[in-house]
């Protein structure tokens, strides 16, 4: 696409037009500056739609919220949106009282996002609105929690706590608040535990329930 902007083109044209007046008038130099302003000429409006389109998407994939900027909000909306049926997903009230009951199995960093968003009995505040409309138009977890990110800050600072390989771990090696959020994980308790033998005899009871050892 040979094509300059309008307001070079006119910079150009003056620039030519002064110097012909300079000139002898030679017939040369002014068929000369014809070729110039013919090949210089600005874009077409029509064009300029498309490009400004391109341009847009462009900088949207770019400046994209990726997951483990926003993880747990992610992680939680698309797993929350692969739960709904279509007849839901049309159905922006249906959607909250889905998200709520949702919810409801959640624990620690994904029940705190629960909390922010409005699906808690106990929330503070309530945005069930950002997150309902935009899954029934069907945009892409990112997007929403890009949004939802604008509406409150911490949504984004939420962050799963790194996981504990419990195959392969040496307990003993563990600190005692370590020892104290498996068995919270698995919403168990160490009653009359004191010691860090105790939280470690408690968790070596519970693991063949919670830990899958393969075959």
């Amino acid at each position: 696409m040979n094509c300059t902007p309008t307001a070079i083109v006119t910079r150009v044209t003056a620039d030519d037009n002064e110097f012909m007046n300079a000139s002898t008038g030679s017939e040369e130099l002014a068929t000369g500056s014809d070729n110039l302003s013919h090949k210089m000429k600005p874009c077409s409006p029509q064009l300029l739609p498309v490009t400004v389109v391109l341009a847009t998407l462009f900088l949207g994939s770019v400046l994209s919220l990726k997951k483990e900027d926003c993880e747990v909000c992610i992680t939680v909306v698309e797993r929350f949106s692969n739960s709904l049926s279509p007849e839901v997903k049309s159905d922006t009230k249906k959607i909250e009282n889905e998200f709520r009951d949702f919810c409801k199995a959640l624990k620690n960093k994904e029940n705190r996002f629960c909390y922010y968003l409005g699906g808690m009995e106990d929330s503070a505040t309530g945005i069930l609105g950002e997150l309902s409309k935009p899954l029934s138009w069907s945009l892409p977890a990112d997007k929403i929690c890009e949004k939802l990110k604008k509406m409150d800050n911490q949504i984004c600072d939420l962050r799963y706590d790194k996981t504990i390989d419990l195959k392969t771990v040496e307990l003993k090696k563990l600190k005692v608040r370590d020892l104290r959020k498996i068995l919270n994980d698995w919403d168990e308790v160490c009653e009359g535990c004191i010691e860090k033998t105790d939280f470690i005899k408690r968790i070596e009871e519970l693991k063949p329930l919670y830990v899958r050892e393969e075959l």
